[in-house]
This record gives C-alpha cells, structure tokens and sequence, in this order.
C-alpha cells in the first residue's frame, strides 16, 4: 500500500489564485496533478481547456494525469501531448475504436488510460487491458466535484485486480471521485494504485497536512 499514489483533483482548486494551488501540490507529498476537462457534451460540465493546462504545466513539477471527459478525444491526442502531458485518460463510452485511440495517446509519448463510469463493467477491458497503462474508475457520476462515493466502487477494484492479474498486464487502478480519508486505505487494500482527491484536499483547512495524513494512511 506504501506506493499508492495521491493526485489532488485541480477541479476543486482555486482558480482565481491557482499558481498559489499548483505550488502547494508541488511542495506537498502528492505524487500526481490530475487535470479533469470536461465539454459540456460527455458530461453536464464544463471545466478548463488547453490554455489553462498549458499554464499549469508551466509550473507543474509533478506528474500531470490528464482524465478526458469530453466526445471525439481522438482529434486533440496531439495537442495533450504537445502541452506536456504525461497521463491521458479517454472515457471507454467515448471510443468507438479503443484500441486506435490507446495505441494513438502511446504513438504520442503518453501513457495511455481508460476511465469507467460508475454503470461500466470491467470486464468489457478483458480485450485491451495489457494495452492499457491505467485503469480510471470513476467512483461517483462523472460530471461535476464533491459527491458522494459509490460504495460498489470497492468491489469493482477487486475485481478489475483480479483482471489485470489474470491477463498479466501491469495496469494501474485509478479512482475518481469522494476519495476521503475515510476509504482511502479499504480502496489501496482493495488494489487501488492512485487515489484522486479534489474536495477533500483543496477545501480543507490545511491541504498540505490533509495529503501528509493520507500517506499516512497508505503506509
């Protein structure tokens, strides 16, 4: 569990004094920045764009995870790349054609990741999975921060580990959404590899202590 990953979600960060956000997560025990886009077609939100993560990665020192949330991701694979992007997560119910989009996000430098909502099984991967860097599973309805984790979460961590298992690949398990210290070690315990965290982290009274008391945990 020592190597869980925490990922504070930049959704839930101040964006009238974001460089101040940024420069906490990079002085903090975070390990990833992960970026949520979203365009008001996929999901009932819309979040930020290019320019905006083009400003983050010019101070970003850590990781940049990138969770697409948006129609037709294929046509802006580049541009993600360009804007140094490390992770690049495109939803499952957004590819017609999975396996051209990985092997497009991996063409371009990229490790390549697949998100699932809430209703997606995993066994729908069973085919693509060893193409597959990290796994997203989106534990509250895709679309907008601070809801509510779904507790069927738990048991699809089970058993997409026993996928990635089965299939000897050596995919990482992601989850998004109402990540607090309340489920965080019951999900790495379950298999998890990054815990994303937006709410818990940016409206707390001190974020750095907060992401210091999930590692914590994850000891």
């Amino acid at each position: 569990m020592s190597k869980t990953l925490i990922a504070p979600s930049i959704l839930a960060a101040d964006f009238a004094n974001l460089q101040h956000d940024i420069e906490m997560v990079n002085q903090s025990e975070a390990d990833w920045f992960h970026l949520d886009v979203m365009d008001g077609v996929f999901v009932p939100n819309i979040s930020f764009g290019m320019p905006v993560i083009k400003s983050i990665s010019k101070h970003a020192k850590k990781t940049l995870d990138v969770h697409l949330m948006i129609v037709n991701p294929d046509q802006y694979i580049k541009t993600f790349a360009d804007l140094g992007v490390n992770v690049l997560t495109v939803h499952y119910e957004a590819c017609t054609h999975l396996h051209r989009t990985l092997q497009a996000i991996k063409a371009e430098g990229m490790q390549a990741g697949v998100a699932l909502n809430p209703h997606t099984n995993v066994d729908l991967l069973k085919d693509t999975i060893k193409d597959i860097d990290l796994v997203c599973l989106m534990s509250v309805n895709p679309g907008f921060g601070g809801q509510s984790f779904i507790e069927n979460t738990f048991d699809k961590v089970r058993q997409l580990k026993a996928l990635i298992n089965e299939k000897g690949a050596s995919t990482k398990i992601e989850i998004d959404g109402g990540v607090t210290n309340k489920n965080a070690k019951q999900l790495a315990e379950a298999g998890a590899d990054v815990l994303v965290a937006g709410s818990y982290v940016f409206k707390a009274d001190n974020p750095t202590e907060t992401i210091k008391g999930m590692k914590e945990l994850l000891k």
